[in-house]
This record gives C-alpha cells, sequence and structure tokens, in this order.
C-alpha cells in the first residue's frame, strides 16, 4: 500500500488554504506533520481523510475504498456523548451498534482497551473522561478499523509525558506489524522526530521540505518555518532536542529611561 497525494489544493471560500501539496509514502511509515499554527496542517488531514472538498488527488495503491481504508483522529475530542468507552471503540468496528456483537469484533475492542489501558474504563461513558482519556479512546477506535492510513490531529495534545510515548510507541508498532501508514500533525518537534521517518513541513499553506528527520531538521529550516533561531542537537536515543534561543531578526524596543 501507498499513499499519494498529488496537486492538492483547498480554499474556503476565496481564501487559499493548500495549494500544491504532493507527496507520497509508503506501507509501514510512520510520518510527522509539522508547521505553525494557522498553515492548514488539520485541514490537509480532513481533506486526506475525504472530509472536505479539494482539488488534486489522493489515491491509495491498495485496492480499498478511501473511506474504508483511511481512519481519522480529530483533535478535538470533546463531542458530548453518553456511549460507554467499549461502545465507542465498537463504534470502530461497527457502522452501529446492534443487540448482537460479533465475538471477532467484540475482542478486537477489548484488545484495543487493554493497549491503550482503559480495560478499567470500559462501562465509563465518554462524559466522566478527562481530556487525555477521551484522545486514548478514540486512538483505541481508530486503530480497531484496521486502516491502511491513520490520520491523527495532534493526538498527544492532552496527554501526559509517559501517554505520549506510549501513544506514538503504540501506532509505531502498529504500522510496523500491520504495514499501515500513520500521518500525525504535531507540534513538539522533539517527539515529532522520534516517532516519525519522514517529516513533512508545512508553511503557509505549502510544504516547504519533506524527507527523513537528518534531512529536515536543521537550524535554517526551524527558522524559516517557525521565525526562530534554534540549537538542534542529537540525543543519547537517536533522536533531536530542538531548543528555540531566539526570534529570528527580532527587534526588542528598550523601555523608555524614566528620570526620577
Amino acid at each position: 500500500m501507498t499513499l499519494f497525494v498529488k496537486d492538492f489544493s483547498l480554499s474556503y471560500g476565496r481564501k487559499e488554504i493548500l495549494r500544491n501539496i504532493s507527496f507520497t509514502l509508503p506501507a509501514g511509515c510512520c510520518a510527522a506533520l509539522i508547521g505553525p499554527n494557522g498553515t492548514g496542517k488539520s485541514s490537509l488531514l480532513r481533506a486526506v481523510a475525504g472530509l472536505q472538498p479539494h482539488g488534486g488527488t489522493v489515491s491509495l495503491l491498495s485496492g480499498a475504498r478511501q473511506e474504508e481504508a483511511i481512519a481519522y483522529m480529530p483533535q478535538d475530542t470533546g463531542t458530548a456523548s453518553a456511549l460507554t468507552v467499549l461502545e465507542v471503540i465498537l463504534l470502530g468496528r461497527l457502522r452501529s451498534l446492534g443487540l448482537r456483537i460479533a465475538e471477532k469484533d467484540r475482542m478486537a475492542a477489548l484488545e484495543a482497551l487493554a493497549v491503550f489501558g482503559l480495560t478499567d474504563l470500559q462501562s465509563r461513558t465518554l462524559d466522566h473522561l478527562s481530556g487525555g482519556q477521551r484522545q486514548l479512546v478514540f486512538l483505541a477506535q481508530a486503530l480497531v478499523r484496521a486502516p491502511d492510513v491513520l490520520l491523527l490531529d495532534e493526538p498527544t495534545a492532552a496527554l501526559d509525558l509517559r501517554h505520549q510515548i506510549l501513544v506514538l510507541d503504540i501506532v509505531q508498532k502498529h504500522c510496523r506489524e500491520h504495514g499501515i501508514l500513520a500521518i500525525a500533525a504535531m507540534h513538539d518537534l522533539g517527539l515529532a522526530t522520534r516517532f516519525a521517518e519522514q517529516i513533512i513541513c508545512l508553511s503557509d499553506g505549502s510544504i516547504l521540505a519533506t524527507g527523513t528527520p537528518e534531512a529536515v531538521m536543521t537550524a535554517s529550516t526551524i527558522e524559516t518555518l517557525y521565525g526562530v533561531t534554534a540549537d538542534i542537537s542529537r540525543t543519547a536515543s537517536g533522536g533531536f532536542a530542538i531548543t528555540p534561543t531566539g526570534l529570528a531578526d527580532a527587534v526588542i524596543e528598550q523601555p523608555e529611561r524614566v528620570s526620577a
């Protein structure tokens, strides 16, 4: 399975959000989508998922229909619901909940609960979960669908440090073992380089750079992308530490001197 995005564009009315977006990602790959706020990351994920009209093409060499092959988890998982955790995850396998649920679907949901440490919460309703717990539930729902492509919008935003690493490790392992592709919009650049084999840098609605973390995570790219200077170093675990050091070309006005 390979994902092809070619000549992608998207507009809201007369406002152009995305333009000339093209990239190719293979099965088993974890990719991070990075860039400043408002540059179109969420819009790109929604459009690739088929949730927004767009120009250009999205194609999969997997034989599956796009709507069945792609699972999307939005950044906002705060929708009120009286469904239980188990029911929400089961909806990842079923179009609707009925009186009879196949044993294979029930077992898949229970396995997903266990993977994310949610077994003890399976009977609790979404209305009684924290933001971080909701994120884990909806990620479990996305994975239990067994998609070819997994699109995640800020999947670690509401999670503590332990659960950030847990979630990214689970997604990485799932991609490698099942040959699926994951694309995650991320703000934490250190986590992005730890998670992803490919980095896509989105700037003002177009791709500034794409490639491996080694190729993309340079001081020049960070300065162009975010308008900041940064020190970049390799960590003992093989990732990257990105430390912002200041605003690029910033002019800081000195306060007026007040005489006594």
